[in-house]
């Protein structure tokens, strides 16, 4: 059971997150991705809460609602994609210089 939550203010830590989202449930998890070159977060987050149904009580009352200045998108997070190590097609990397 996971949520996204995207266009989050720069500004927002783990603990703020964990904060709010404690109001509709018991939060397990805040992963708060940050960018590799920079150590700034990213803009998203990923939420673990306990049930679907306080899942749903988040998503209800946070999705579209102002918050830090951004309107705040949240909804059931999908599974990641499995995009590659090149992120296309493996078979035809390099082919032009095969013959």
């Amino acid at each position: 059971m996971s949520l996204y939550v995207g266009n989050l203010s720069y500004e927002v830590t783990q603990e703020i997150l964990n904060t709010v989202f404690a109001e509709y449930g018991s939060v397990k998890q805040v992963s708060l991705p940050t960018d590799r070159e920079t150590g700034r977060v990213r803009g998203f987050a990923f939420i673990e809460m306990d049930s679907d149904a306080e899942e749903a009580s988040a998503i209800e009352a946070l999705d579209g609602s102002e918050w830090m200045g951004r309107n705040l998108k949240v909804n059931k997070a999908r599974p990641r994609e499995d995009r590659g190590s090149f992120g296309g097609n493996r078979d035809n990397y390099g082919a032009r210089n095969r013959y």
